[in-house]
């Protein structure tokens, strides 16, 4: 029977890829969540500051100086502040969505679909854990620097080197330690733990005042001069290099978004903190390559321990102690951030059933996710013990590249995407959050408050139904682009768009040297292309949703975040492409074998829905399955009810083919 056996196979074939790109819808009061929702946006801003400043303006900048840039950093750190601000209002805008743990994962599942956001969350993942590991190593290694080697050399002498190309040269036993006591910390509760990284974080500000002050203080600008090697020694190729670095130095905002399920206010204050602490840092941080460069020359800067080294040169050696102090105060908030941020994913993705259950278990006590926190501290210190500082931030950089580009990516698609219908006819038992309100007026939905008048309602009702569809003035696109659902024209060209940016980046990147017209004629088709999908983009109608931060200039800006990221992403080397194969292959066999089939998504929970008045701490999207809320929304998933019991092969059929 080969007509039923392709019939069961498409059947199969079609039912995977329906769960693969299954959407979560929003339902009910985002704000509604077991955690605790007692940060302000004081205490969110100094979370993103603190995570960001650490390492790397102690450890980084000078590596960058004397290797790869000299006094050219500044630019390194302008350009890697640009390419992440791009993506960090994307994040903002998502937030003010989204108000909900998991970050970059959350905001792929709602916009993309469950496969993409599981890529996310697993890379998020690796992110945050790589990260905790590489600043408990440049923590150790840092005060292993100022002590001479003295730590280094003992643990030697005790356990010997270890004689693997990829491990280190010596289990960092410190660093081991360091990220234990960093989740016994954080253990305590949310609150307690910010008030200590507001704390160190405040004091760090501090002493990166003090050096710019000082460094400018003994500025010499012939530490510029030609006689030095000019101020950018190593050429434009050097400041993109140095960039592609810098970058490891502005991953954490987005721990700013995986706090959002414990803000009092995630509506305001997730922009508003992602603004300030990207603008803060990025001015830190080429404000002390300035400082650093111009008070030795680029060649003289050690670049394990610059700035301690750069102020005894000009004999201000009191000032090595307070550098030290602010140093271990700024790799202790980023380390504190990132176990902070790493617990939450694991929640978001257990809570929705892609990860193993236990994992979104939350403490009564301390209302966090425990189990998560012991497992996440457990395993970045184990990394730390074993790994090299330079191959763990290699190896975390392309993952969070990847996740900076699918949430840029997003907010395209889902800003020309019209509310699915079962969101706008579902009137959610009820809205408290600003972002409901605004959410039920764009869309039609009456909310509590009596909602907005007829004549609002119905001009908003018509944008509604214009979004994702070419506008007026663009109707001879309509050949190329019509006859298509609303958003989809859209999508196919955000897929594009990426593939092309990254063909194009490639194709620069490994071509050594221009020959002849022939070989610049890829980049003409991918730019043509590129440019193409841009206005193709740009000629639909965008979401009238009024959100209380929205990306401006869509689809440039994000556009142009996809292309940045991509560029950085194909300068890393070919080892951490190979490892993070390896990362993924063990992240699709777990989606495969157990996400696909365990998400609340295929057991008729949908969305955000708000908890019962039992009392149950139901997580996002866990309801009770046998309740007719569930049940509703899951056939508004699965689709009618006679389609889902309707047999592969009917009985008539079958009897046609017996003999």
């Amino acid at each position: 029977m080969p007509g039923a056996r392709h019939k069961i196979l498409g059947h199969v074939l079609s039912g995977f890829c329906h769960k693969m790109n299954r959407r979560k819808p929003i339902y009910g009061d985002c704000l509604e969540t077991p955690l605790n929702r007692c940060l302000t946006t004081f205490d969110i801003t100094l979370l993103g500051v603190g995570h960001m400043v650490g390492a790397g303006i102690y450890v980084l900048t000078g590596a960058v100086a004397h290797n790869m840039a000299g006094p050219a950093t500044a630019l390194s750190f302008l350009l890697a502040g640009i390419t992440s601000t791009l993506a960090a209002l994307c994040y903002a805008e998502f937030g003010t969505r989204i108000p909900r743990a998991g970050s970059a994962y959350a905001y792929t599942y709602v916009s993309i679909g469950e496969f993409w956001a599981f890529i996310i969350g697993w890379n998020i993942v690796l992110e945050y854990m790589i990260g905790a590991a590489s600043v408990a190593r440049a923590w150790s290694g840092y005060l292993d620097a100022m002590l001479d080697g003295a730590i280094s050399n003992a643990t030697i002498s005790v356990t010997g080197e270890l004689h693997e190309t990829l491990l280190s040269k010596y289990p960092d036993v410190l660093a081991f330690l360091i990220c234990i006591v960093a989740s016994l910390i954080l253990a305590v509760g949310v609150k307690t733990s910010a008030y200590i990284n507001n704390g160190l974080t405040i004091l760090n500000l501090t002493v990166i005042s003090l050096v710019i002050f000082l460094g400018f203080y003994y500025a010499d600008l012939s530490n510029w001069s030609q006689k030095n090697g000019g101020f950018m020694p190593y050429g434009f190729s050097g400041v993109l290099a140095g960039a592609a670095t810098c970058f490891y130095a502005f991953v954490g905002f987005d721990s700013i978004s995986a706090s959002s399920e414990e803000a009092k206010d995630p509506t305001r204050s997730i922009p508003i903190a992602t603004i300030l602490s990207m603008a803060m840092v990025a001015f830190g941080y080429i404000l002390v390559a300035i400082a650093l460069t111009l008070m030795v020359p680029y060649k003289s800067i050690n670049p394990d321990a610059a700035l301690p080294a750069a102020l005894g040169a000009v004999h201000a050696d009191w000032a090595k102690y307070a550098v030290a102090v602010g140093a271990v105060c700024g790799m202790t908030t980023t380390l504190l951030g990132s176990l902070f941020s790493l617990p939450r994913c694991l929640y978001a993705m257990s809570a929705d059933g892609l990860l193993f259950g236990f994992l979104s278990d939350i403490s009564n006590k301390s209302q966090i996710p425990i189990s998560n926190l012991i497992i996440s501290g457990f395993s970045s210190a184990l990394i730390a013990l074993l790994f090299d500082l330079e191959k763990l931030v290699e190896f975390m950089s392309i993952g969070t590249l990847l996740a900076y580009t699918i949430v840029s990516a997003a907010v395209i698609i889902l800003r020309y995407r019209p509310a699915p219908p079962e969101e706008k006819g579902f009137s959610p038992p009820h809205l408290d959050s600003p972002i409901d309100r605004e959410d039920s007026s764009a869309t039609g939905t009456p909310g509590t408050d009596g909602g907005s008048s007829s004549s609002e309602l119905n001009l908003q009702m018509f944008e509604a139904l214009t979004v994702g569809r070419l506008r007026p003035q663009y109707a001879w696109l309509e050949p190329l682009a019509g006859g298509r659902a609303p958003g989809s024209a859209v999508t196919s060209c955000v897929y594009t768009f990426t593939a092309a940016a990254a063909a194009l980046c490639a194709h620069n990147h490994f071509l050594a040297e221009p020959a002849g017209l022939w070989a610049l004629l890829p980049d003409f088709v991918l730019t043509f292309i590129i440019v193409a999908c841009l206005v193709i983009i740009w000629a639909h109608q965008q979401s009238p949703l009024r959100l209380p931060f929205r990306v401006p200039w869509v689809p440039l800006l994000p556009a142009a975040s996809v292309m940045l990221n991509v560029e950085l992403m194909v300068n890393l080397n070919a080892l951490t492409w190979a490892r993070f194969t390896i990362w993924m292959t063990f992240g699709f066999l777990l989606y495969f074998l157990y996400g696909i089939h365990h998400s609340k998504l295929g057991e008729g929970v949908a969305g955000l829905l708000s908890r019962s008045g039992s009392g149950t701490a139901h997580s996002w999207g866990a309801v009770d399955k046998t309740s007719s809320l569930a049940r509703r929304v899951g056939r508004l998933g699965r689709g009618s009810k006679s389609d889902d019991r309707k047999p592969i092969i009917s009985d008539d059929e079958l009897a046609r083919r017996e003999p």
